[in-house]
């Protein structure tokens, strides 16, 4: 008799102020999720890769800010060179024979720029006009990045085609 007295109806359950979810709640729940997630993914993926073209433009202005400022500081020429293979493979900067810095290369990303070297003389100014950088993801929709260079030897970086 105790146990039949310690049930209670269903109705009664849930009256009582009982907390849950249902499974068919759940169920739902995980659904509209797995949709969501479904139609964010491509989104997604070139948001990634957007931000690493424009990491990638900003490691390379901020590699040729600093080759500017150390021929300021050196009094001598600097040499911003790419990697074998092109700028996409990494660069380097270097005074005469010693290397300052290098830079890894840049995965899944394609930079199309100058052919050779860029050499800042001891006024921060390059010997030579360049051609603008652009950084763009490979495979993606993604917006390209810009580098530009201006006749000071400054360089500047833009979201969008050269």
């Amino acid at each position: 008799m105790k146990h039949a007295q310690n049930t209670r109806s269903l109705a009664e359950w849930r009256s009582s102020g009982a907390k849950g979810f249902t499974l068919i709640e759940l169920m739902t729940t995980v659904m509209v999720s797995a949709i969501l997630m479904a139609i964010a993914t491509p989104y997604f993926r070139d948001f990634i890769q957007g931000q690493r073209a424009k990491t990638a433009a900003y490691d390379l202005v901020s590699a040729l800010t600093y080759a500017r400022s150390e021929a300021i500081k050196r009094n001598t020429g600097v040499t911003v060179a790419p990697a074998t293979g092109g700028w996409q493979n990494g660069w380097s900067v270097s005074a005469g024979a010693s290397v300052l810095t290098a830079h890894d290369g840049l995965s899944g990303l394609t930079v199309a720029g100058p052919t050779g070297n860029l050499v800042y003389n001891s006024s921060g100014r390059l010997s030579a006009t360049v051609n603008p950088f652009s950084i763009s993801a490979t495979n993606s929709t993604a917006t390209p990045q810009c580098v530009n260079v201006d006749l000071s030897g400054l360089p500047t970086s833009l979201t969008g085609s050269c």
